[in-house]
């Protein structure tokens, strides 16, 4: 668990890492993810999903117009400009809340940055595009690093680990470390295990229990359960809508095992749990 010392403080709102757990609200700007693909594709729906999550006392709201679901194609950099780059800038005339942008291209990252987000989240860690580090540098915003192998077309045919914890500790090791050599500040790098990306239902299951693993790292830990197929796997449900309370249970579990941002599309129930989960937890 980060050090209640460390404090990042962005558009005027402090994240004191170790403190309490913080919400980062999932806007999908996209017709195909695998939960809310379609719903929320037009700059009326982005908005209004985004202006509920606020209201619901969001910590962040993270917006991506690239689906990252198993399977999902690559979509062309203008059709993600045009779906992200829009909402963004709609959002942050009506708040101050912290925005992320959700994508893995230094030129969106950039255009998104100057539209008024935040913080850059990078499913790929940074290794899908080699001017992703040095771009964040330049904006001198956070970055969220995380865990993944090979596209979200091929990573679920990627899953054999020899050492599946050590794996994902050197890879995210690794970024943190290429980051900050980039010009990235060490205190602005948050990682992410990656759950669901390269990962079996049993995998992800274990990297639940042993979050703590990641502490040494010494970088805030995002974790992204929400509604996710293992979750499903175990309650044998397939809609993704139906499984609110088996992402309640893995939103406590992971903050028993330290995690500081939880990534969630049902923001009001989750913010419910993190106040009773961190009551329960957190000194």
């Amino acid at each position: 668990m980060m050090n209640s010392a460390s404090i990042l403080e962005i558009r005027g709102h402090s994240f004191a890492w170790g403190e309490r757990t913080y919400v980062m609200g999932i806007l999908n700007v996209t017709p195909d993810s695998f939960s809310d693909g379609g719903e929320f594709n037009t700059l009326a729906t982005a908005l209004e999903q985004a202006k509920q999550m606020v209201a619901d006392g969001v910590d962040i709201v993270d917006v991506g117009g690239q689906s990252t679901r198993p399977g999902a194609a690559q979509i062309g950099l203008e059709e993600e400009l045009n779906r992200v780059v829009p909402v963004v800038r709609a959002l942050r005339e009506e708040t101050d809340v912290p925005i992320s942008v959700d994508t893995t291209r230094a030129a969106v990252a950039k255009a998104a940055v100057e539209a008024g987000a935040d913080i850059v989240n990078d499913i790929s860690g940074a290794t899908f595009d080699d001017e992703m580090l040095p771009i964040v540098a330049e904006l001198g915003v956070p970055v969220v690093l995380m865990h993944l192998r090979g596209t979200p077309a091929t990573m679920q045919s990627l899953t054999t680990y020899k050492d599946l914890m050590g794996e994902i500790y050197q890879f995210l090791e690794g970024q943190i470390e290429k980051a900050v050599r980039s010009g990235v500040a060490r205190s602005r790098v948050i990682i992410d295990p990656g759950i669901g990306f390269a990962k079996t239902h049993v995998q992800n299951l274990e990297i639940f229990r042993r979050l703590s693993e990641f502490h040494p790292l010494n970088a805030p830990l995002l974790v992204g359960p929400s509604r996710k197929s293992f979750i499903g796997h175990i309650l044998e449900r397939s809609d993704p809508k139906e499984r609110l309370w088996g992402t309640a249970a893995a939103c406590c579990s992971a903050i028993a095992g330290g995690t500081d941002i939880l990534r969630v599309h049902d923001v009001a129930q989750m913010r419910d749990v993190c106040r009773v989960a961190d009551a329960l937890w957190r000194s």
